[in-house]
Order: C-alpha cells, then sequence, then structure tokens
C-alpha cells in the first residue's frame, strides 16, 4: 500500500472523527470543546510532522543548491528587516496605559515583520509581472 492511500484512509477517518465532534458541539454538549480542542491540537501536530517529512524529502530529491540559495535569500531579507526597523517609532504610553506591555523591542520586531512582509510583497508581484512581460513578448 503506498504513502498516498494511507493518507487518505488517515485524512478520511479524521474527517469522520472531525464532523462527529461538531455535531456534538452543535447539539449544546459544551464538555466535548475540550475534546474538539484535543482533536484539533493531534491533527494540527500530525499535519506538521506530514510537513516535515515532504519538506525534507523534496529538499534531498531537488536541487538543494537552489534551495539553500532561496532560504538564505529569506533570511537576508529578514536581516536587512530588522536592521532597518528602529522599534522608537512608536509611542508606547497609550499602550502602557491601557495595561498592554509593549516594548521597544516588540515594536522592533513588529516593525521588521512589516519591512519583510513588504519587501517580499514587491519582490512576488515583480516577479508575477516580469513572467507575464516574458509569456507576452515570447507568442
Amino acid at each position: 500500500m503506498s504513502l498516498h492511500k494511507i493518507l487518505k484512509i488517515i485524512v478520511g477517518v479524521l474527517s469522520i472523527v472531525g464532523v462527529i465532534f461538531a455535531l456534538m458541539i452543535m447539539s449544546g454538549n459544551e464538555s466535548m470543546i475540550d475534546n474538539m480542542m484535543y482533536v484539533t491540537y493531534v491533527v494540527l501536530a500530525i499535519i506538521l510532522a506530514l510537513v516535515l517529512v515532504y519538506v525534507i524529502k523534496g529538499l534531498f530529491a531537488g536541487n538543494i543548491k537552489k534551495t539553500l540559495m532561496s532560504v538564505g535569500a529569506f533570511v537576508v531579507i529578514l536581516v536587512i528587516s530588522y536592521a532597518m526597523s528602529s522599534g522608537t517609532d512608536l509611542d508606547l504610553t497609550p499602550f502602557t496605559n491601557k495595561g498592554v506591555d509593549i516594548t521597544e523591542a516588540i515594536s522592533k520586531n513588529v516593525g521588521a515583520g512589516l519591512y519583510a512582509f513588504y519587501a517580499l510583497a514587491i519582490i512576488a508581484i515583480g516577479s508575477m509581472t516580469l513572467s507575464g512581460i516574458k509569456k507576452l513578448t515570447n507568442k
């Protein structure tokens, strides 16, 4: 039996269990919410394990040099984004007055995430645009 067939069976069984728990929750049984959360955690763990297995399998089956270059470029974008973020461009007193413990480090991490998102979005839009232009000019 192939791995694909085994995964289909597992997905089917988990789907049936999920439907049963969903129906039990909708029927008003509030104690089932905790059980549903445990099922959710188990399914999430299974999905993460399978993703890791397939990513590692794909790394060794494909061109690892291109993969490492892509990961390296991503890390460079993250480092540049972190360096660009100051963490002091936001007045933190409204947050501390409300009891939310926001520090400059947290503000710097959020800023770095935003800069990384902007850079990656620009790269994605640019690559899609270039790809579309190439397709139009090749025809």
